[in-house]
């Protein structure tokens, strides 16, 4: 059965923070944020914007291209680390916001449902879904990726934030992708990146009175949830290494295939926490694939010879060719979390599309990581007719014509002190407001479309 990619939109915000702003104002050479890690712009949310309207306007983007009536999708899974709610999912809220637009009931039938693991949790809903599909080939799916990658100002992982969602429809004959049924795996437990429920005394809030109700809050401790990760980055980066390595073998032996994938693949599309991530870590595989290439490098040790072949004209060349058509977009949005892997895809198509590259029947490599942390790897084969859908999203375009922020502005979106957007909404879904007065409603989100 052939399954897998039929169509993909995108949605990021219309502002972006140039990262030599950041660099500059953090007293970092810039050089080394956009040479050394390939990072140009960065996407923040606007004052009326979140991970729901990000969600909303790239389906309603795949619904208006691919004509889509809704009463033909089965599932919309949304994978995602950014949820608002502790019960609610953003799925059932696009649901609500759709079927305002499109009529009321269309998705009445629709299975909807968040899936969450860090990073990979978009590629759980992606393999679920194609899984569906399998087994009802007449069903079509909806899988949409969207986060906020925001971290603390002032701290290592502030010029990797970025904002945006991807919207893919699912179907049988798919006219972008096939994804082949096999996945490798790899999975740990461990803290390397995690945003904690954490808690403080009300003793600190209410000047030290004796557990008075605060808000409706009557237990002693208050729970805090910050968007922001707790992260360890150079342990992140040491399991990011080892899961990929790992569900790579993995899927090696799942696939029955013990030869050169890294070749065999046209393009390699991997998370991208930050630009040059993929290339950075892929010399790991490389390496064990390559023996006579390490061999022949300088150094004293593995580690000396490993950084020799990672600059040297093959390993170059490699770069160039499979992985760096997916950097493009990330370097100028920035992370985004669960779509990172498949922004990578539409990148990497999308490049390919105006390089007039002959792709069509290849092999593309997916390499997806979650901290947590767990890592999967799959193929899919690139179709016949992917270059007129994947020219509709009309990528780089886009990308060009957003407005850059003075990094001021950028403190203070950070901060959430400003109260009007940077960019007027127009044709596009947007927070109306959320309730605070209705006590059964307290912290409901209210969507409208402008």
């Amino acid at each position: 059965m052939r399954v897998g990619i039929e169509a993909i939109q995108f949605d990021v915000p219309k502002i972006f923070l140039p990262i030599k702003d950041l660099a500059t104002a953090r007293n970092i050479e810039p050089a080394k944020l956009e040479k050394g890690l390939g990072l140009l712009n960065m996407s923040f949310l606007d004052v009326h914007q979140d991970v729901i309207t990000l969600a909303a306007n790239a389906v309603y983007k795949l619904i208006q291209q691919e004509n889509i009536q809704l009463e033909e999708i089965a599932r919309i899974y949304v994978g995602t680390e950014s949820g608002l709610d502790n019960s609610k999912p953003i799925a059932s809220y696009l649901v609500s916001i759709l079927e305002t637009e499109f009529g009321n009931g269309k998705l009445r039938n629709c299975d909807v449902v968040d899936m969450t693991f860090a990073c990979i949790g978009g590629v759980d809903a992606f393999h679920n879904c194609l899984d569906f599909i399998r087994l009802n080939p007449n069903k079509k799916a909806i899988v949409v990726t969207t986060d906020n990658a925001k971290y603390d100002l002032n701290s290592t992982g502030e010029y990797t934030q970025g904002a945006g969602a991807i919207a893919m429809l699912l179907s049988s004959n798919p006219k972008v992708m096939t994804i082949d049924q096999t996945v490798g795996v790899s999975t740990e437990g461990v803290f390397d990146f995690f945003k904690p429920k954490q808690t403080i005394s009300k003793e600190l809030i209410t000047a030290g009175k004796d557990n008075p109700e605060w808000f409706g809050i009557l237990e002693s401790e208050i729970s805090i949830v910050k968007e922001q990760p707790v992260f360890d980055g150079q342990y992140s980066n040491e399991c990011y290494i080892n899961r990929i390595k790992e569900a790579y073998q993995h899927f090696k032996v799942e696939s029955n295939q013990q030869k050169n994938l890294s070749n065999e693949w046209e393009l390699i599309l991997m998370h991208l926490p930050y630009c040059y991530q993929g290339r950075r870590t892929f010399i790991e595989i490389f390496t064990e694939e390559n023996p006579d290439l390490l061999d022949q490098q300088e150094g004293e040790n593995l580690k000396e010879k490993t950084r020799a072949l990672s600059k040297s004209p093959e390993y170059l060349e490699f770069v160039t060719k499979k992985l760096y058509p997916a950097e493009v977009a990330s370097g100028n949005i920035g992370n985004i979390y669960t779509g990172s892997i498949f922004l990578g895809l539409l990148s990497a198509l999308y490049f390919a599309l105006k390089n007039d590259r002959n792709i069509a029947q290849h092999k593309v490599g997916f390499i997806a990581y979650g901290s947590g942390s767990k890592s999967k790897v799959f193929e899919g084969t690139v179709q016949e007719d992917w270059k007129k859908t994947i020219e509709k999203t009309d990528l780089f375009n886009i990308l060009e014509n957003r407005v850059a922020i003075d990094f001021e502005t950028y403190e203070k979106l950070h901060k959430k002190e400003l109260k009007n957007s940077i960019i007027e909404p127009e044709n596009e879904f947007v927070l109306d407001f959320i309730e605070n007065t209705t006590a059964t409603l307290l912290g409901a989100r209210y969507y409208k479309r402008k």
